[in-house]
């Protein structure tokens, strides 16, 4: 995809607005931070936007990111000015150290029992309920999505395949699968017949298993109990991607586009 100038695209960034500092994740029992990035022109208009869910706040847009940015809201600016002008971002802080345990929804030997079965239950009864009710969203599944990237991208595999009836959109960025082999189970066994895209990106640096993983994912979705005509995957492997930032941040334009468009899939 072509970038254009940031002269260009600077005046489309998205406004960043802060949706509580202290978000209740009531089956979780704990407390985020959410924003919301609203598409330019959001508080001029009265339109509706589709939305994508994203995990792992601290690290997607903004000057203070830890390990880095995907630089979300540049990205989102370019989409903006290349005509994808309906798509809102809400972005979720993790938990600190609680992080791989609020993102795994399965036991580990060494991380114990996870609560992402809480967490993604937090985000279906509690968030999106709350960003359809305060913001202008089309709350319809085919207009909604989840995302995110390592143990984010895992726990977004897990709520799409789950919870189908209110995401037809995953984003899986370099998702840990190594965790747990019960998602490859949980990825075939349940009977979800709603159309689903599916972008899962990863890099051949990452480990040695990574592209293992994301094909034995694909394969298990592939065979499961649905019809297969209704799911469109796209999986795209760099051969030079390491787990980072960086890596992410260049991939989440074309998936932001091949899921939130109908021209590209």
């Amino acid at each position: 995809m072509k970038t254009l100038d940031t002269r260009i695209t600077e005046p489309y960034k998205p406004r960043v607005e802060l949706v509580s500092s202290n978000f209740e994740l009531s089956h979780l029992h704990k407390t985020r931070k959410v924003f919301a990035l609203l598409p330019h022109g959001y508080h001029e208009s009265d339109k509706r936007y589709q939305v994508l869910y994203l995990q792992d706040a601290q690290n997607l847009f903004g000057e203070d990111t830890p390990f880095g940015s995907w630089e979300i809201d540049t990205h989102l600016a370019t989409l903006f000015a290349e005509g994808l002008d309906d798509l809102m971002v809400i972005a979720i802080d993790h938990g600190g150290k609680e992080r791989i345990n609020e993102y795994s929804p399965y036991f580990h030997r060494k991380f114990g029992k996870g609560l992402g079965k809480f967490y993604a239950e937090s985000i279906i009864k509690s968030l999106k309920p709350y960003i359809d009710k305060h913001y202008r969203t089309k709350p319809e599944r085919e207009f909604n999505g989840i995302g995110g990237s390592s143990m984010g991208g895992l726990i977004s595999a897990y709520i799409g395949i789950v919870y189908p009836e209110y995401f037809s959109k995953l984003m899986i960025f370099s998702p840990s699968f190594w965790f747990s082999d019960e998602i490859y189970f949980d990825a075939f066994k349940y009977n979800y017949t709603l159309p689903m895209k599916m972008y899962i990106y990863g890099g051949d640096k990452e480990s040695e298993y990574m592209t293992k993983h994301i094909h034995r994912f694909k394969e298990a979705v592939s065979k499961g109990y649905f019809d297969k005509s209704l799911t469109q995957f796209k999986v795209s492997i760099n051969p030079a991607g390491e787990h980072s930032e960086y890596f992410w941040s260049k991939a989440f334009p074309k998936a932001a586009k091949w899921l939130y468009t109908e021209s590209e899939k």
